[in-house]
């Protein structure tokens, strides 16, 4: 029996001949590297075990199709982050590992708005044309009991580049906004799914993958890389700097983290924590985009910085260090200035605001440049 919900999945059937030609391939004996980039759902977040979220549960897909090949698997997930940090983390995270396959979930993290339409071509751009030129499939999560979520322009990224997309919110928001599936079986927070949302999300995955199977010998045209983006795409080679990587002008007061990270989200690590009221430090950087990536602590107090650009101080951004969630510390990312045209610029971030006695460091993660 059809099901009425799995049959709308996918919203953009896209050219799928680089997915087809890995599944014969992997039919004939060669192995596979599968790779999911996201946010906190593709990293498991309240799935009872990593074995259990739907990226490791629909990696197994591969296995039981083609149980003689080697399945190699990737989960570059890392909460609350959003396409503007997945393209800058791309190459260290992903595709280092060359991936044939890469899924990608960032549609409950990005705003529905003109400057994640365009990090996310960025990624996809980036993502597409690294050198293991893997078949790339956008998945669109969404809120359970409202559906919101960026799908609409992450979908007209992939209409414009001829990718699969694949709606989860077709398949389970549909499913309670119908009345037919209550939002607490597969969620605590009506955001993230527990064990049956995960594995919900895997069979949406496997769906997708057994129609693309069931037409593998179907011959598809060579894609066509199109010769113009749709936005400006200054993020597609975005750069992540951090202490390792960042030329220091000049520094006081911010002392650098030299602890190892373990694992990527292990995400404290390898930046600079100042604490006291004026301590600065000040780099040079080149492009038409800045972004700072910095910790939101719900340790407080926690200092807060401003950042100055070109001596601009009247129109110096302010980065709170503080967070007034409950569940954890946040890493935020604030873009400091898009320009149009690239160009050199100074910049200075500097300890602005202390109190008696703090009870964390302001912590900078790292500088994000593009264009």
């Amino acid at each position: 029996m059809r099901d009425k919900y799995l049959d709308t999945i996918v919203v953009n059937r896209g050219n799928q001949k680089r997915l087809k030609n890995l599944m014969l391939r992997v039919r004939a004996g060669e192995s596979v590297a599968v790779g999911y980039l996201g946010g906190s759902i593709t990293m498991g977040c309240d799935a009872t075990a990593p074995e259990k979220c739907y990226a490791c549960l629909s990696c197994q897909w591969w296995r039981e199709h083609f149980p003689r090949a080697e399945v190699k698997y990737y989960n570059a997930g890392i909460g609350a982050t959003t396409s503007e940090f997945g393209v800058a983390r791309a190459d260290e995270d992903l595709l280092f590992a060359r991936p044939d396959l890469v899924f990608i979930e960032f549609s409950v993290n990005d705003g529905n708005s003109t400057h994640f339409l365009e990090t996310y071509e960025g990624l996809v751009r980036h993502v597409y044309n690294s050198p293991s030129r893997p078949a790339v499939v956008l998945l669109h999560n969404s809120f359970f009991s409202t559906g919101i979520s960026a799908e609409e322009i992450h979908t007209a990224v992939g209409r414009h580049y001829d990718l699969p997309c694949v709606s989860f919110k077709n398949n389970i928001h549909a499913r309670i906004a119908a009345g037919e599936l209550a939002a607490e079986a597969v969620t605590a927070d009506d955001l993230h799914p527990n064990d049956k949302g995960h594995a919900m999300l895997a069979d949406t995955i496997r769906h997708f993958l057994d129609g693309v199977y069931a037409e593998v010998e179907r011959p598809e045209p060579e894609p066509v890389f199109p010769a113009r983006p749709l936005t400006p795409n200054r993020y597609e080679r975005s750069r992540r700097l951090r202490n390792g990587q960042l030329v220091v002008d000049a520094c006081e007061g911010f002392a650098r983290d030299h602890a190892p990270q373990e694992h990527m989200t292990d995400i404290f690590k390898c930046g600079w924590e100042a604490w006291e009221e004026g301590a600065y430090m000040e780099f040079t950087v080149t492009g038409s985009v800045l972004a700072v990536q910095y910790r939101r602590t719900i340790r407080k107090p926690a200092p807060a910085v401003r950042v100055i650009v070109d001596g601009d101080e009247a129109g110096a951004v302010v980065l709170d260090g503080e967070f007034d969630e409950t569940w954890g510390d946040l890493l935020a990312l604030t873009t400091v200035f898009e320009q149009q045209e690239p160009g050199e610029r100074h910049v200075r971030i500097e300890v602005c605001r202390t109190h008696e006695k703090e009870a964390s460091g302001f912590y900078l993660v790292s500088v994000i440049t593009a264009g």
